[in-house]
């Protein structure tokens, strides 16, 4: 249970209900995911939130899905069971096949292994800048 309380989109008002609003039809979803729920208690911050996540989420040099990769890998190694759960959604929405979510934290365990081992040892990096 969330240790804030939800503000529901029937109490929604003013700029909370103006972006609960884009939220629902950017993300084409009949609700409001309850990530934004718990920051409406800081419109500012609400908005502030909403807008990146359309610059970052959206059009860019990167593909939505290699985006949403990026999100559920990030998410598995913060442990946020949440966002592993949304983006995995996301992901299966896209087509994701269960082969391919498989070989995603595939590539989360390999480097988190290695990341962890190089941090352990302090390797001199020889391969980059």
């Amino acid at each position: 249970m969330a240790t804030v309380s939800y503000v529901s989109e029937d109490d929604a008002t003013g700029l909370v209900r103006e972006v609960y609003e884009d939220i629902r039809k950017t993300f084409g979803m009949p609700f409001v995911p309850n990530l934004f729920k718990v920051m409406a208690h800081n419109p500012a911050y609400l908005q502030a939130s909403w807008q990146r996540v359309k610059t970052i989420m959206g059009p860019g040099l990167l593909d939505r899905k290699t985006k949403e990769m990026i999100a559920v890998a990030v998410s598995a190694t913060n442990g946020c069971d949440y966002c592993v759960r949304a983006h995995t959604g996301a992901l299966r929405a896209m087509g994701s096949t269960d082969g391919e979510l498989v070989e995603l934290m595939a590539v989360v365990d390999l480097f988190s292994g290695f990341n962890k081992m190089l941090e352990g040892l302090q390797v001199d990096n020889d391969l980059g800048r």
